[in-house]
């Protein structure tokens, strides 16, 4: 006679002859390995947690085989399947299902990202670096050191402006987490921001991208919240997605592309709500952009100049991104 277990749900397994003692207490059976001459398997995935026992050893080797031959013939096991091109949808739809999981566990609605050069250092960093620089080098190099010393400051605006938000943020009476700092979470002004807000003991949002040659998942991140993408564009999307303000600091084509990309949806009304836009550090956006000139000849709109404001100092930044969204920021998705 073959009786199972009272407690335990039981799938796929051909069972022996057993005494009826040993069905009795499931508990006493665990792992695998010998009770007296009885075998036994307990088998856990995510479909059910048995405990089979087997008087013939044949058997319990035959059935434990079978068990793991079924296990790694499943689809969603096949690492080989999982990074095929016929599984890039999956992929992609596990960089959408992925964060949302992370952003809803956290009780995260929205966010304040930050854009702007991975290669800035902090003062500390940037002193070091002078310090430590040959006396006798060439006026180039010498040039190429006031830049980095001088650059550092962004580092430190960032950093501050990204505490300040985070503690203006903290102390709205509202159950869920607010006006959360995120950035590409690599170095430069993506590490300051994080770092802003975890030294205003605030969450640090990372949506970091594999690159082979740049640093992912900076140290300042919130633990639960350090995002790996392979996708650009999904990252992009989250960057989007919960954003309610931006603060754009100085950077490359990565920053460039990134402020364009926020610019066009807004102007297209692809992005239903509107946002405050912080480009900062005046000199650099009115030297890199000629704003006037795109409206001289009509690539613009003189009304699109109203999307975005440049500061050039922390207080700026903050009053305006606080005053904004007090104004017009409503709870819930750009799109």
């Amino acid at each position: 006679m073959i009786e199972k277990h009272r407690f335990l749900s039981v799938k796929r397994l051909v069972r022996d002859e057993i005494p009826r003692t040993y069905t009795q207490n499931p508990n006493r059976y665990g792992g695998v390995g010998k009770l007296e001459e009885f075998y036994y398997l307990n088998i856990q995935d995510e479909e059910c947690s048995t405990t089979t026992l087997f008087y013939n050893k044949e058997n319990y080797e035959r059935i434990k085989k079978m068990t793991k031959d079924n296990k790694k013939q499943r689809f969603y096991y096949d690492r080989e399947f999982l990074s095929s091109p016929e599984s890039r949808a999956i992929r992609v739809q596990s960089e959408y299902f992925g964060p949302q999981q992370k952003f809803a566990k956290n009780n995260i609605e929205d966010t304040i990202v930050f854009f702007g050069s991975a290669r800035f250092l902090s003062r500390e960093e940037a002193k070091k670096v002078v310090q430590n620089a040959p006396k006798n080098i060439s006026v180039q190099k010498q040039k190429m050191l006031d830049q980095i010393y001088e650059m550092s400051r962004f580092y430190e605006d960032a950093r501050e402006l990204a505490y300040k938000l985070t503690k203006w943020s903290k102390e709205l009476s509202d159950h869920t987490h607010r006006y959360i700092i995120a950035s590409g979470g690599g170095p430069g002004i993506m590490e300051a921001s994080n770092r802003g807000a975890s030294e205003a003991k605030g969450l640090s949002v990372g949506l970091n991208i594999t690159l082979p040659f740049e640093q992912s998942g900076n140290k300042w991140i919130s633990e639960d919240l350090n995002l790996q993408f392979h996708y650009f564009f999904m990252r992009k999307f989250w960057m989007a997605y919960l954003a309610k303000a931006l603060v754009v600091f100085p950077g490359g084509f990565g920053t460039l592309d990134e402020l364009m990309e926020i610019l066009t949806l807004i102007q297209t009304r692809k992005m239903k709500k509107t946002i405050p836009i912080i480009l900062y550090g005046k000199e650099f956006w009115e030297k890199v952009v000629n704003w006037d000139y795109l409206v001289e000849i009509g690539t613009i709109s003189e009304s699109d100049m109203d999307l975005f404001t440049i500061c050039d100092n922390v207080d700026c930044a903050l009053e305006t991104i606080t005053t904004s969204i007090k104004k017009n920021t409503e709870p819930g998705p750009n799109f």
